[in-house]
């Protein structure tokens, strides 16, 4: 696993804070609500990529290819 990784979502997860922080100033809290989701779902495609990286390598250790 690469500790770039965990930057990478860090800087998306400041970079979302920003721009709903901007949004919700500027009364667009539905627009804001949406960014946030959005955010949301990006870091979970990551995660859950990483999660399949994480079983295929399990599976590759213990020869369990089927």
């Amino acid at each position: 696993m690469d500790v770039g990784i965990i930057f990478k979502m860090a800087a998306i997860g400041i970079i979302i804070t920003v721009v709903c922080q901007i949004l919700k100033k500027s009364d667009r809290d539905d627009i804001a609500t949406l960014v946030s989701i959005v955010g949301l779902i990006i870091v979970l495609s990551v995660v859950v990529g990483m999660i399949g990286d994480l079983f295929s390598e399990i599976s590759n250790i213990f020869q369990l290819n089927g």
